[in-house]
C-alpha cells in the first residue's frame, strides 16, 4: 500500500496544504512531504493523529473498498453504430446506477426506434443540430442549446428530420438504454 500517496490524496480532497496538515498534527511540513513522497513511514500514533486531522479513521483509511470511479474518458465509452445513428454509453456499466447517460448522434433523416412506455424519467440536451422528440402523438422540435425532460410513460422516439447531423446527451432514470 502506498500510504503516503493515499494521505496526500486525502489531504488534497480536504483542501489542506502540507503546512496546514503539519500544524494540526504538531509535525513539520518537511515530515509531511517526506511521508507523502514515501521517504518515511509514520508510527501508529502519528498515523492516527494525521488521520484524525484529515477527518477519517484508520478503519476507513485502510478499508479495501475500491474507490468509485468518477471520471470517464472517451476511450472507456461503449459505442453502438447503425446506418441511422451512433449511441455512446458515457459511463460504462451505468445500468447498475440510477441514471444512464448516453451521447446520441443521429444522421440526417435518421430515426431511433420507438421506446416503449416504462417507469422513470428522461432528460436530454441538444449539442448540435435539431431533433424532433415524439411523445405519444405529440412532437416537439428541440434545437441546439435546448433541453427536454419528460416522464417515460408513453411511447417516445427521437428523429432527425433535417439534412444536418444532430447530437444530444440523453439521460434515462432508471437505466433503459
Amino acid at each position: 500500500m502506498e500510504l503516503g500517496i493515499k494521505i496526500k490524496r486525502l489531504r488534497l480532497t480536504k483542501n489542506l496544504t502540507q503546512e496546514e496538515l503539519a500544524d494540526r498534527c504538531e509535525l513539520t511540513k518537511g515530515y509531511i512531504s517526506q511521508l507523502e513522497n514515501e521517504l518515511t513511514s509514520p508510527s501508529i500514533a502519528t498515523l492516527v493523529d494525521i488521520l484524525n486531522a484529515l477527518g477519517t479513521t484508520p478503519a476507513e483509511f485502510f478499508s479495501d473498498e475500491k474507490e468509485e470511479q468518477v471520471v470517464f474518458t472517451e476511450a472507456e465509452f461503449i459505442e453502438k453504430i447503425t446506418d441511422s445513428h451512433k449511441i455512446e454509453w458515457l459511463v460504462p456499466n451505468a445500468q447498475k446506477n440510477e441514471m444512464e447517460p448516453i451521447r446520441v448522434t443521429i444522421m440526417p433523416k435518421g430515426v431511433l426506434e420507438d421506446d416503449m412506455p416504462h417507469e422513470g424519467e428522461e432528460f436530454g440536451y441538444v449539442l448540435k443540430g435539431s431533433i424532433w422528440l415524439k411523445i405519444g402523438q405529440v412532437a416537439h422540435c428541440v434545437k441546439k442549446g435546448e433541453a427536454f425532460y419528460f416522464s417515460s410513460q408513453k411511447v417516445h422516439r427521437i428523429e432527425n428530420r433535417s439534412a444536418q447531423e444532430a447530437t444530444l446527451i440523453w439521460v434515462a432514470s432508471p437505466p433503459t438504454f
